[in-house]
């Protein structure tokens, strides 16, 4: 890879993680950054993650081989104009968004199809800011690469290449199909997840009695319904033609559903479930060969600080937990603590600290 200098419009948890992973590979690199927020690039000067800091609209940002806008769509389609005139002849211009057409759409109307690689990484965290962001964020998640249909091959292959310095897995492919995807693995299930929890709400006893019994599947299809309000708002009004079509194709499932149970049409429900089934393990085969799926379940020992004993076994190792979890109901895991890792590595180290220190491990099904 040839020295680059590299900019970032925006520098929260994707941007940071982002620039920590060039950082990291990379540490010949040139990167400089504007934030609306003077202390996150100070920040980032402080922690030498970037060279230097730049100003809304800076000039400097002609210097850069590759620029990244790490705002908000809007937000980032309103720098166009002025890196229109700024930016070198062979300069890249990509983003991170989760839609991919408004920008392309953009884009062209701006006129800089030549200089646009779109770009989404599917990774992020209930965490917001720079001091969240870390160089592991997207290691073995897909990072999706939409180019302008002008965008020559050995250009699109360089910025391939300076992607996999996150260690994401790459998919070249056009906007159209991107947000089609993303559409139905991605936004369907949001919307489902908060349809499912107003549901209960609304059908909830007066003393709350769902909610209180409300554990293991449950929270498991619902936890994505805690993400922000505000960007799942902007995620539907930014590709709405996508979601409204595969919503369709969704509400003709459960009206087909609820066709068969009220027949009582035995023969037919075990197909809709054992397809379902299929599809789903079929699923988890595919997580395991890209080692995506970096979580295990454990027995919690019934004693006082028993979570804390846990976790300070792991930290005196250095291996950090990305996300730890109580499971109520043993309807589908045998155990009742079910762990997750940023990494395979840290992931396998665990297995064998928890397993020597006689905890019982339980892959997930």
């Amino acid at each position: 890879m040839r020295n680059l200098t590299i900019g970032f419009i925006g520098l929260g948890l994707i941007g940071g993680s982002v620039a920590r992973s060039l950082r990291k590979m990379y540490p010949e690199f040139t990167i400089m950054a504007y934030s609306r927020s003077a202390s996150t690039t100070q920040m980032a000067m402080e922690e030498n993650l970037i060279d230097k800091i730049c100003e809304k609209n800076d000039p400097a940002f002609s210097e850069c081989d590759y620029i990244f806008l790490c705002a908000p769509v809007q937000t980032n389609i309103t720098y166009l104009p002025f890196l229109k005139e700024i930016i070198q002849p062979n300069c890249i211009i990509t983003d991170v968004g989760s839609v991919k057409g408004l920008m392309h759409t953009a884009i062209r109307e701006v006129g800089l199809s030549d200089n646009f690689i779109g770009g989404h990484p599917m990774a992020g965290s209930e965490k917001t800011g720079l001091e969240s962001s870390t160089d592991y964020m997207f290691e073995n998640a897909y990072y999706f690469i939409t180019p302008e249909p002008g965008i020559s091959k050995e250009r699109i292959d360089e910025f391939t290449e300076l992607v996999s310095a996150t260690k994401a897995l790459t998919l070249v492919m056009p906007p159209e199909k991107h947000d089609f995807i993303v559409a139905g693995i991605s936004h369907l299930p949001h919307i489902m997840a908060s349809c499912l929890v107003n549901t209960v709400k609304g059908l909830d006893t007066e003393d709350q009695d769902m909610k209180r019994v409300a554990a293991g599947g449950f929270k498991d299809i619902t936890r994505i319904a805690s993400s922000s309000p505000e960007m799942w708002q902007q995620i539907c009004l930014t590709n709405p033609i996508q979601i409204s079509s595969v919503l369709g194709t969704f509400i003709e499932k459960l009206q087909y559903a609820k066709s068969l149970v009220d027949a009582a049409a035995s023969e037919e429900l075990i197909s809709m479930f054992s397809s379902s089934k299929n599809y789903r393990d079929s699923l988890l085969d595919l997580r395991t060969h890209n080692a995506l799926s970096n979580f295990f379940y454990t027995d919690m020992r019934d004693e006082s600080g028993g979570i804390a004993t846990l976790t300070v076994l792991l930290a005196v190792k250095g291996i950090s937990i990305r996300d730890i979890g109580i499971i109520h109901n043993r309807e589908y895991e045998q155990g009742v603590l079910r762990i997750e890792f940023y990494n395979t590595v840290d992931m396998d180290a665990a297995k064998e600290i928890l397993t020597k220190n006689n905890y019982v491990i339980y892959e997930p099904k």
